[in-house]
């Protein structure tokens, strides 16, 4: 399952890349919530999947699914709509181990960073200055994308981390209808003053389609069940591998540059991230 779920995730960002000439980027996602809520009770009502548990796991769900879905997907289409690249725009919120790992060693009373995550830490951001910082005042890079790319990152870490703290194991696809429905709730209001026209072009309407049958009732259901049986570092781990097959799915498709320096930024961040995941914790 993680393979099949990196090569999943991956392909979110280049669907965004799809998705964005014909659509404002909130209103796609807003119909891709409504869309997929629909998916989970139709199959919800066929197989009479349980509901969680009482109004405190209800409101756990809700939050980490405006954090999961609203907060990291809308930073994540909102940054490509701006005109950063798929490839960039996955490989600063491929970061989320590091955060992850970070905040782990810090809160856990009896661990600290040691060296070798530092080394990580320092790894994984030059990693992402070699790839970003060249096309910074070129076009593709600005201040306001990376800003929403940073936005995504800190939405996932965040929802990853409280989803593995206080929800409860529940059936995944309840569970994620009801993070969807918040995540809507959360974005509908946005999208309904957002500017922008909608060309149902064979592009957008294949994108939708890949974007609710594969990536929301496929990767969204396989990342809550990895989150939910695994260790939040461990788990979170698995993304540092997107980065390089989203570069690549970009240059395939999209003919997004794949220089030495992007490849080099790439593989730095992808040794940055494992010492920092992998790397021995020192005891205090």
């Amino acid at each position: 399952m993680p393979a099949v779920f990196v090569l999943i995730w991956s392909t979110g960002f280049v669907v965004a890349r799809y998705g964005m000439p014909h659509a404002p980027p909130l209103g796609f996602l807003a119909s891709r919530y409504a869309l997929s809520v629909l998916a989970f009770g139709v199959w919800i009502a066929v197989v009479r999947a349980a509901w969680p548990q009482g109004r405190v796991q209800w409101a756990h769900l809700a939050i980490t699914g405006v954090l999961m879905h609203a907060g990291y997907l809308g930073g994540v289409w909102a940054a490509v709509k701006a005109g950063i690249g798929a490839g960039t725009v996955s490989l600063i919120v491929g970061l989320q181990p590091v955060l992850t790992a970070v905040w782990l060693s810090v809160t856990q009373g009896s661990h600290s960073i040691g060296r070798q995550q530092w080394l990580g830490l320092l790894l994984g951001f030059g990693g992402l200055l070699l790839v970003v910082g060249h096309k910074l005042g070129v076009g593709e890079v600005t201040p306001f994308n990376f800003g929403l790319g940073l936005l995504a990152l800190l939405s996932i870490t965040v929802g990853t981390l409280y989803q593995k703290r206080f929800v409860a194991p529940c059936d995944v696809r309840t569970a994620n209808a009801v993070q969807l429905a918040a995540a809507l709730a959360v974005t509908l209001p946005l999208a309904l003053i957002e500017c922008g026209a909608w060309d149902l072009h064979p592009e957008l309407v294949g994108a939708m389609a890949w974007s609710v049958l594969v990536l929301t009732l496929g990767g969204s259901s396989m990342l809550y069940l990895l989150i939910q049986r695994g260790a939040a570092a461990k788990v979170t781990s698995l993304l540092y591998l997107v980065p390089p097959c989203t570069a690549v799915l970009a240059w395939l498709l999209f003919n997004e540059p794949l220089s030495a320096q992007v490849l080099g930024g790439i593989a730095l961040t992808a040794a940055g991230v494992a010492l920092v995941v992998r790397g021995p914790l020192r005891s205090r």
